[in-house]
């Protein structure tokens, strides 16, 4: 099994058992982290810090703006807070790819991965 598939697994066991997601697209996932090239190794940029307000800053500008096209901040706002809360403010360990997903999924942007 690849390092990427390894990666891929912990965030689907994410997904499934801090989400509740049943049946999760592996394949957009497994796109999303892709994406995200190198990063995802590095365990500080893995994860999103959910209470540092400059990093959801930096979620909403690189990924939701520049990548998704959503440029409303207060959809993106809204957006972001409704998935960290699914997510689990208590959750300290929120992964990136998933927040990514989940943000992918709520605005009906998979496109943009495919």
């Amino acid at each position: 099994m690849s390092k990427l598939e390894e990666k891929v697994g912990k965030y689907l066991d994410d997904l499934k058992s801090k989400i509740g997601e049943t049946n999760p697209d592996v394949d957009l996932l497994r796109k999303i982290a892709e994406s995200m090239g190198p990063s995802i190794y590095n365990a500080d940029a893995e994860t999103v810090a959910s209470t540092s307000e400059s990093e959801l800053d930096t979620v909403k500008r690189n990924f939701i703006d520049n990548k998704l096209g959503i440029s409303d901040e207060s959809k993106a706002n809204e957006a972001l807070n409704q998935i960290l809360e699914k997510y689990g403010k208590s959750n300290r360990n929120k992964y990136r790819v998933v927040v990514y997903y989940l943000l992918t999924k709520h605005f009906k942007k998979e496109s943009v991965f495919k």
